[in-house]
């Protein structure tokens, strides 16, 4: 009987305390808020206590899941270097075979320019410039230039950026001139398919890749090959880098080029002492390094 009281006892305590503990707890958020409301110092010292107190537990659970995540991190990265490392040693044999190949061919033909007394071609000069202005429209593609005729620049100087051409002086100024991009409709170049050799002109028509029209011979073009500049015309040196064919859908051959012009900001404008594109007066030419001369 006793037991049984008791027993009884405590089952009305508990019902009690979970009958009242809701209550408690709206009792104590209004507390809270009440007091947080009359003492803001006082709620921020004790939210900064807590925070302190739980940073060094927070700091220790978190550790290990860094350090897991760590170590998947470093397995993946050993993977994908391994497969690096495969794709650039082979890349590296590659490079050797043609470096080999071309050193073979430069001494084939330091010979033979030798055994054939070959004039050699003048070093070109060279000025760069920066693009400060781009003209381009869906109309047409060209580009303003900070150097003009006061620097020794003409028109139908070839525009390089590093070693390959990305379009012609069209318009010169004192202070100024137009580069006249590969891709714009008015851009006409003679040029090569490099292993055939079959020649052909470049035509923009301001899109992103120009065309190959009027190619000579009956060799077919695959995509894949580089298009370079032809000596036709006396506009250019032959051999300057353009692009390489993209594609030959229904007839059509498009070249991509080397450079896109979102790419462009210093460009190189070279005097092949040629002019062949565009007729020009030659003026005095100012003092100017060659390409390959360090500065002074």
């Amino acid at each position: 009987m006793k037991q049984s009281g008791a027993v009884g006892r405590l089952a009305t305590l508990r019902l009690l305390a979970q009958r009242s503990a809701f209550v408690s707890l709206i009792l104590a958020a209004v507390a809270l808020m009440i007091v947080g409301k009359a003492d803001i110092v006082l709620i921020e010292r004790a939210r900064t206590m807590v925070a302190d107190a739980l940073s060094p537990i927070l700091d220790a659970m978190s550790r290990p899941a860094a350090t897991v995540a760590e170590v998947m991190e470093n397995v993946r990265e050993l993977a994908s270097l391994r497969a690096e490392n495969a794709r650039l040693k082979a890349e590296n044999q590659r490079l050797q075979h043609w470096q080999t190949a071309a050193r073979r061919m430069e001494a084939e033909n330091v010979v033979l320019h030798e055994q054939l007394n070959v004039v050699p071609d003048p070093e070109p000069g060279f000025v760069t410039a920066r693009i400060v202005g781009d003209l381009g429209s869906a109309f047409g593609h060209s580009m303003m230039l900070n150097a003009g005729a006061r620097d020794g620049v003409r028109k139908g100087q070839a525009v390089l950026t590093g070693e390959a051409l990305v379009g012609y002086i069209a318009e010169v100024g004192e202070r100024s001139s137009r580069l006249l991009l590969l891709t714009d409709i008015n851009a006409k170049l003679p040029v090569m398919v490099e292993s055939s050799r079959m020649r052909a002109i470049l035509s923009g028509d301001n899109k992103e890749r120009p065309k190959l029209n009027y190619l000579t011979g009956n060799t077919s073009v695959a995509v894949g090959e580089r298009v370079v500049t032809s000596a036709s015309g006396a506009a250019f040196p032959p051999g300057l880098p353009i692009g390489m064919v993209a594609s030959t859908t229904d007839g059509i051959i498009r070249v991509e080029p080397f450079v896109h012009r979102h790419e462009l900001e210093f460009v190189t404008i070279v005097d092949y002492g040629l002019g062949g594109i565009m007729p020009f007066e030659k003026p005095p030419t100012p003092d100017r390094r060659h390409r390959g001369q360090p500065a002074e």
